[in-house]
């Protein structure tokens, strides 16, 4: 358990196509524990605009209408300067640079303010577009790594791992991964009892192994 007074200020980034989980799975146990420790959400994006999952192509060709918006509370540019940790999620929207471009600029300037960035899925490829990952270890989806892996060859990719930790940034693999690498967080900021609490609460069971990772062979990162 972290010796530092536990963080107030969090905040998400958002982009069209962002992956969904990879958002609410880790907003679902900060609003939990959220009852029992404060903490402020700040929601971010280029626009003030609600921001669709909507950008996969299948599901347009199909002519599907399955997809879910969130309102942002802050652009980039308005962005609260006290945030704590900035949360970073990935999805098929992560592919188009014009969806994350304002992302990776963000990053970029807003990291050494941050005392703690989290990254779900390829929200680690995002990430390492801005520079902040070079020469640390991350990993993210398994089934996107060869991908991945092309976004930043000076970042030194893990690719059999549930998450990575290296220094302040926390990096996990594929959408429900994000979910392990927040109650594991949670674990190391706030103590395993409250994490343990949040995911009983939740009837969720905790993958606590960040090398148990039966995806990367899966998908064949490995």
């Amino acid at each position: 358990m972290s010796t530092q007074p536990p963080p107030q200020n969090i905040a998400v980034v958002l982009f069209p196509g962002f992956q969904l989980l990879d958002i609410c799975g880790p907003l679902d146990i900060l609003n939990l524990l959220s009852n029992t420790h404060k903490i402020n959400l700040s929601i971010l994006a280029a626009t003030l605009d609600p921001v669709s999952t909507n950008r996969n192509a299948n599901s347009v060709a199909l002519g599907s209408r399955c997809s879910q918006a969130i309102v942002p509370t802050h652009t980039f540019d308005t962005a609260p300067d006290d945030i704590e940790v900035l949360i970073v999620p990935g999805g098929f929207g992560s592919r188009a640079e014009e969806n994350i471009e304002q992302v990776v600029g963000f990053v970029r300037r807003y990291y050494a303010r941050l005392r703690w960035m989290l990254t779900v899925c390829t929200g680690s490829a995002i990430v390492a577009k801005s520079g902040v990952l070079d020469g640390r270890r991350a990993t993210s989806n398994k089934r996107a790594f060869g991908w991945v892996r092309e976004q930043n060859t000076a970042v030194q990719w893990v690719p059999k791992a549930r998450w990575v930790v290296d220094g302040n940034i926390w990096t996990s693999s594929g959408i429900s991964a994000g979910i392990d690498l927040t109650f594991a967080w949670v674990a190391d900021v706030y103590g395993n009892e409250v994490a343990d609490l949040i995911a009983d609460a939740s009837e969720y069971e905790r993958n606590r192994d960040s090398e148990n990772d039966r995806y990367a062979e899966r998908w064949g990162a490995v």
